[in-house]
């Protein structure tokens, strides 16, 4: 690749994360349904089809801002070291990340709202979803097992489903809050992993 070539594709990449993190902010604060290409566009100073020259769609925009947002939560709450990480640990960094998504709803309806789109397989956050789903379950697959190794969780529940548990009563909870923006989603979030680490009295291993 000649240099001319290397510092174009650079400002292209440079480009583009811009335009992803000014989009948080627009989505943040404007929401899914006023957060138009038009208005993301402005708030990078270019027209809607020099924004779309970075993306191949308007949905694919939507969906690497999602990766952009995870990328972002990440580096403030995750754990630095997460494939070691405590279940209390990710307890606390998932916790605190619920309760950030109330102070940007916008984020938490595009989610919500791709989830959905994406059951069809052909929609550009399809394999978002999946991935992020899986490598989600895989972090907290390993910390709970550790956990139930050294007794300071349940067994009566396979690891594997106690995960999908915990992520479905995530998703669940952004949906009723959506609703109801009274409903505490960090709260719920944070009963639940003080359940999963309630074992009933006078119960033994087997």
């Amino acid at each position: 690749m000649s240099e001319k070539r290397r510092g174009s594709y650079a400002k292209g990449i440079a480009k583009r994360e811009e335009i992803l993190e000014r989009a948080l902010e627009v989505v943040g604060r404007e929401g899914y349904a006023g957060a138009s290409v038009r208005a993301i566009a402005d708030a990078v100073g270019l027209s809607q089809a020099g924004l779309l020259h970075y993306f191949d769609s308007k949905e694919e925009l939507f969906t690497e801002i999602l990766r952009k947002r995870d990328e972002v939560d990440a580096a403030l709450f995750g754990s630095a070291d997460a494939a070691n990480a405590t279940a209390d640990e990710l307890r606390d960094g998932y916790v605190a990340v619920v309760r950030h998504n109330t102070e940007v709803p916008g984020l938490v309806h595009l989610f919500s709202r791709l989830a959905v789109d994406a059951a069809d397989p052909a929609h550009p956050a399809h394999d978002y979803f999946l991935s992020r789903g899986a490598g989600l379950r895989a972090i907290y697959l390993d910390a709970l097992q550790r956990a139930q190794r050294d007794g300071s969780l349940t067994r009566e529940v396979d690891a594997e489903i106690l995960v999908r548990i915990v992520q479905a009563v995530a998703d669940g909870m952004q949906l009723q809050w959506m609703l109801d923006p009274e409903v505490d989603m960090a709260a719920t979030i944070a009963a639940v992993f003080t359940l999963l680490g309630t074992q009933r009295s006078g119960a033994t291993d087997a």
